[in-house]
């Protein structure tokens, strides 16, 4: 089970949130609301930036599932940050392809430059970095993308690298 932290808040989700989840849970037959658990994970960590185990609690409430069913689904998926994330989190693909062109020396430069450790949050909130699995652009390789919004960015280097943290300091700080 995982552990509620004394820094998890409570969460109650706004009317526009539960309408939205309402609208997925539509979209299944009577007794299936549990096929909605992907998508309304999405819409809870689009909304706070991750998946607190108190959201977890209300989306469980809601769906009428034991905690559990939304616990082991949420830990399942990587998709799923299940503690605060930067704003911008930069995941780097570290599979076979773009491994042989520099993705562990990218990690590294990424990890100097940002000054933390992989699945850590600067200081100023704006960036965490994680390798993950193949992201489908393996003649582009070293690749990354970033979210919330899921942009791709190809070929990597120490040099492309800088400039786009620089770019997204630039654009945090607004």
């Amino acid at each position: 089970m995982l552990k509620v932290e004394e820094t998890q808040a409570p969460v109650e989700f706004s009317k526009e949130l539960i309408s939205k989840f309402d609208e997925i849970v539509s979209r299944y037959p009577a007794g299936k609301q549990k096929s909605a658990l992907l998508p309304i994970l999405h819409l809870v960590q689009a909304e706070y930036g991750w998946v607190s185990t108190p959201a977890m609690d209300n989306i469980a409430a809601y769906l009428e599932l034991e905690d559990i069913e939304v616990y082991e689904v949420a830990s399942f998926y990587s998709m799923y940050f299940l503690k605060p994330q930067g704003k911008y989190m930069l995941e780097v693909c570290r599979t076979g392809p773009c491994g042989i062109v520099g993705a562990e020396k990218i990690m590294d430069h990424i990890e100097e430059t940002l000054g933390v450790k992989e699945g850590e949050v600067t200081a100023d909130g704006l960036f965490s970095w994680r390798g993950v699995e193949c992201l489908a652009a393996c003649g582009y390789g070293p690749v990354l993308q970033i979210g919330p919004e899921y942009t791709f960015y190809e070929n990597l280097t120490n040099a492309s690298v800088d400039k786009l943290i620089a770019d997204l300091r630039t654009k945090g700080k607004k």
